[in-house]
């Protein structure tokens, strides 16, 4: 009995990590959107998912923006031209930025789960342009503030 019980929990733990996805947005110098943007500029996660960021341009990184993420969340940072893969297990929006071309509007959305967009998910230190992108970001993916 003990065996089995062992066996059924060893399956289910394998099945919730096969559910898992990988979501891979890619870091350009130019893309539908214009200049400086990560394609897709808004992913939606479940819990547990995996997102990749893939070099498409030479320059770029992928950095949590301070203050636009789920509280118990400590973040990432990846160096310039660095490919790198975040699980991201904690519900909530992740607003992304690339470090060099913030202040250009170079930014995207992650949204782990159903959690509602927090009010004040756009700070008011946050460059203009890259304001704008993501209103515009968040508009389209039926969310605006």
């Amino acid at each position: 009995m003990r065996s089995q019980i062992l066996a059924l929990f060893l399956s289910l733990s394998a099945s919730s990590s096969a559910l898992a996805e990988m979501h891979e947005v890619r870091m350009l110098n130019r893309g539908a959107a214009g200049p400086m943007v990560y394609e897709p500029e808004f992913v939606h996660a479940r819990p547990g998912d995996t997102v990749k960021f893939l070099n498409g341009s030479r320059g770029h990184n992928a950095v949590t923006v301070d203050g636009m993420l789920p509280e118990k969340s400590s973040g990432f940072k990846g160096n310039l031209n660095e490919e790198i893969e975040v699980s991201l297990d904690q519900e909530g929006f992740y607003g992304i930025k690339c470090s060099p071309h913030y202040a250009m509007g170079m930014v995207m959305v992650i949204r782990v789960g159903d959690a509602a967009l927090p009010d004040d998910f756009v700070g008011a230190d946050v460059p203009a342009r890259a304001r704008q992108r993501f209103e515009e970001i968040l508009a389209r993916a039926g969310l605006a503030q």
